[in-house]
């Protein structure tokens, strides 16, 4: 390990970064864009855009398994709740 690796972020797995978007995320609306199903039908992954500061951003999220059940909820069209990063708000999730 050199010395430059101490100051080095380390890489945080995806289950850290949406404990601390929930905790630490600020709020704001979003839009639905789109829904990808698998061939049964069930919601595997979700597209949605938001506004931070005026500019817009758009991202996607694979849904867990209680975001499936209530799929009805993310249908084109429809408003959610973003927590993003306020350091970096392209780092966001649906809540």
């Amino acid at each position: 390990m050199g010395f430059l690796d101490l100051f080095r972020r380390k890489k945080e797995d995806e289950t850290s970064r949406r404990n601390r978007l929930l905790s630490t995320g600020r709020i704001v609306e979003g839009s639905m864009l789109d829904m990808v199903s698998d061939d049964a039908g069930n919601g595997t992954q979700i597209f949605y855009s938001y506004k931070v500061g005026g500019m817009a951003y758009e991202s996607s999220q694979t849904l867990n398994s209680e975001q499936q059940i209530a799929k009805n909820n993310y249908r084109p069209g429809a408003q959610v709740t973003v927590r993003y990063d306020p350091r970096q708000p392209a780092n966001s999730i649906v809540v």
